[in-house]
């Protein structure tokens, strides 16, 4: 067994690289679930259906001109854009997951005690490709 730590992540929303800015992400997939159950049975039969996905980043907010998490989310925001994520970091052969995302909301939380910080959600929309990247 190998245990990946989460600094090597990697994410791109449209194209642009937020890594630097990113200290947290969550990324989940679930499907829906219809109850099958017929007369008869003693317990609840299930069955699979449609997938869905969420992904939800945050970090400081950095206010860089151009690339910073403010420039590049803010605008983005209703739009529907491709969303890249390598959890193991870029290398031939790592992991990467991309889809669709719309970007679906923007916070700025700024606590008189603290730094400013940032948060965003994603809508996936449509299927994930998950493969191993490509050198």
């Amino acid at each position: 067994m190998a245990f990946q730590h989460g600094k090597d992540t990697y994410v791109s929303l449209d194209g642009d690289d937020l890594s630097a800015y990113v200290d947290s992400s969550d990324f989940e997939q679930s499907a829906d679930v219809s109850k099958l159950t017929t007369y008869g049975k003693d317990s609840h039969v299930y069955g699979g259906g449609t997938k869905d996905a969420t992904f939800k980043m945050s970090g400081t907010y950095d206010n860089t001109a151009g690339t910073g998490p403010r420039a590049v989310i803010q605008p983005l925001i209703g739009t529907t854009v491709e969303l890249v994520r390598r959890i193991e970091g870029t290398g031939s052969g790592l992991p990467q997951d991309t889809v669709d995302v719309v970007v679906k909301k923007y916070t700025e939380s700024s606590p008189a005690a603290d730094y400013v910080k940032w948060t965003c959600e994603c809508q996936c929309s449509d299927d994930v490709d998950s493969t191993a990247q490509s050198a």
